[in-house]
């Protein structure tokens, strides 16, 4: 079992940066491909960055590619999403989750099985 803890989140004007924090119990986080989501009010949920189970390949939206960065610390048991240039469409629910069954992260938040409660980031523009 794997518990995920999001922190970070807030107000943040745009072309703000935020930097979104995750971190995992267990000792088997080194092992799971991550990824962080996204739902917007009337939205379905969307796949916003992954990054692979040591962290040598990670995976962007089309809507943050140069502007959000993902990176893991497994040392640490956490994983990290570096938002800059922040739009007023960047406004959502940001989750993360553990793939437990893969090393290399998807689109599809199906694959993933433990999920974080949330955090809220608002375009206070």
């Amino acid at each position: 079992q794997v518990q995920l803890v999001e922190s970070g989140g807030g107000l943040v004007q745009a072309g703000g940066s935020l930097r979104l924090s995750c971190a995992a119990s267990g000792r088997t986080f080194s092992s799971y491909a991550m990824g962080w989501f996204r739902q917007a009010p009337g939205k379905e949920r969307e796949f916003v960055v992954g990054i692979s189970w040591n962290g040598t390949r990670t995976w962007y939206a089309d809507s943050v590619k140069g502007r959000f960065t993902i990176s893991r610390d497994n040392a640490k048991n956490t994983v990290y999403m570096q938002m800059n240039s922040l739009r007023p469409e960047d406004t959502a629910i940001y989750s993360c989750a553990a793939n437990g069954r893969a090393r290399y992260a998807c689109t599809n938040p199906n694959e993933y099985d433990y999920w974080g409660q949330g955090t809220q980031i608002t375009d206070s523009t």
